[in-house]
């Protein structure tokens, strides 16, 4: 690391006299001699191993991860069905997976998290371009001060992988973008004075807004970020610290074990967007996942959480507001509650559902109109209802709380016999319209000022029978 200080004070700055031996890199990566490797973890290519690569990858990186650091499981996908209508400017698709590894237990309401793959051409391009071998093998140990004197952690269960593969699973060099500090370094390591230049008034408070406008508002990724300085160097225990870290995507479970045993299903938007100067930005977990073909085996690192819908009783009545692909967690407990039925008695549930339109993107049309015919959970003849809002079919827009006050006198006969309340989907505007539809229909169908109203469904959601899962 001397190296590293030493090329830092040759550039004789103000700013840079201010750099202390704190402001080295808080990894210190370790290169290991291929012999010293053991090859079951660092050449087989089967589950286990790697398992082992994902676990030390993550177990190595300076990134925050929930959860274990090994995947819970390995999955493979078995079906990838749009469902959306093609061309109609919405990509939602549905995936089912299978088991590969051991079988998870999962509840309807649980997430799954998936590990992105990232392009292997842009992988290749940033090793490339940082000047690195991707066939040595690494170790990552981070630094720590005690008592002012700065040691390295050296954790010998640390096992070392290929520095390539440490970058394709825990750096995420294709799809996010850095932030102002890594502007910062880079301008240590800048050759070309004009570089230097622009780099330094980036990280200024002069530069702030533009750098908010090159970096954040056009989504430019680290690989894009390096090759606009191409005469920046960053040592690679740098790019390890401020290259944001490979996360896991958390997708909301559309399927019920009970229904679907050792199977898991996703209900995908594939994200895509245009940069304000136009440039084409895509989704990297969606667009990874919607690109896989169901007959070539990839395998798929998931971990399953917890979220925010803890699966109900039978006998608890819901109303159920799902919006787009807000509807996959309530396609598992529908799922769910339909095999309960055929044993034991169930309460009814309401769902209302949004989207643009009839014709384009009625996700899983086939699948409510089923549920809702005579004895089905979501039948009227059962108590329960299925009520759907298509905000572009007319020329004012309708939406899933225009339609709850439409049917509010059956809400609230729901909501009096002790109804628990599910709502998932954008966390924009939705979920606070739709509190703000059931205070209204609390007040009215009660009689209720509107202050005690409010306060009812306070209790409701301090009592644990209001629940919002929302996502941006």
């Amino acid at each position: 690391m001397t190296s590293i200080l030493q090329g830092m004070l040759r550039y004789e700055d103000p700013v840079e006299s201010e750099m202390t031996l704190l402001d080295q890199p808080k990894v210190e990566v370790r290169y290991h001699d291929i012999g010293e490797v053991n090859s079951q973890f660092s050449v087989a290519a089967d589950l286990q191993s790697r398992e082992k690569d994902i676990e030390m990858a993550r177990l190595m990186s300076p990134g925050k991860f929930s959860g274990k650091s090994g995947p819970s499981c390995f999955l493979k996908m078995t079906k990838n069905k749009l469902l959306t209508k093609a061309g109609c400017g919405k990509d939602v698709r549905h995936f089912e997976f299978e088991f590969v590894s051991s079988t998870v237990r999962y509840e309807v309401g649980d997430v799954l998290e998936v590990l992105p793959g990232q392009n292997p051409a842009a992988v290749d391009v940033f090793l490339q371009r940082c000047n690195l071998n991707p066939e040595s093998f690494i170790t990552v140990h981070h630094r720590k001060q005690e008592n002012g004197i700065c040691g390295t952690d050296l954790d010998v269960s640390k096992v070392p992988i290929k520095l390539k593969t440490f970058v394709e699973l825990a750096m995420d060099v294709s799809s996010a973008s850095p932030r102002r500090y890594f502007f910062e370094v880079m301008s240590f390591f800048a050759t070309a004075q004009h570089e230097k230049e622009r780099l330094q008034y980036f990280t200024s408070p002069e530069g702030r807004d533009d750098l908010y406008q090159y970096n954040q508002k056009e989504r430019r990724t680290v690989l894009e970020v390096l090759e606009d300085f191409p005469s920046v160097q960053m040592p690679f225990e740098w790019l390890v610290q401020l290259v944001p870290p490979l996360k896991p995507r958390a997708f909301s479970i559309s399927s019920s074990p009970s229904a679907h045993p050792g199977q898991v299903d996703l209900t995908v938007n594939v994200v895509s967007w245009t940069t304000p100067f136009k440039r084409k930005r895509s989704g990297l977990c969606s667009t990874w996942l919607a690109n896989l073909d169901p007959h070539q085996s990839t395998v798929i690192p998931a971990w399953f959480q917890k979220g925010s819908l803890p699966p109900p009783s039978p006998l608890e009545p819901l109303i159920l507001i799902g919006p787009g692909t807000g509807c996959a967690p309530f396609r598992g407990f529908i799922e769910e509650r339909s095999i309960q039925s055929q044993s034991s008695t169930t309460a009814p549930i309401m769902f209302f559902f949004g989207c643009r339109n009839e014709e384009n993107d009625f996700l899983y049309r086939d699948f409510w109109s089923h549920h809702s015919q005579e004895e089905g959970v979501l039948s009227e003849a059962k108590g329960g209802g299925f009520f759907v809002a298509f905000s572009r079919d007319q020329p004012q827009k309708v939406y899933v709380q225009h339609k709850m006050r439409e049917n509010s006198a059956r809400v609230w006969d729901l909501l009096s016999e002790g109804a628990a309340v599910y709502v998932a989907g954008s966390s924009t505007k939705m979920p606070s319209d739709v509190l703000e539809a059931f205070e209204e229909i609390v007040s009215k169908e009660s009689g209720l000022p509107s202050e005690s109203a409010v306060r009812w469904v306070r209790a409701l959601e301090r009592a644990g029978k209001y629940h919002v899962e929302a996502w941006s």
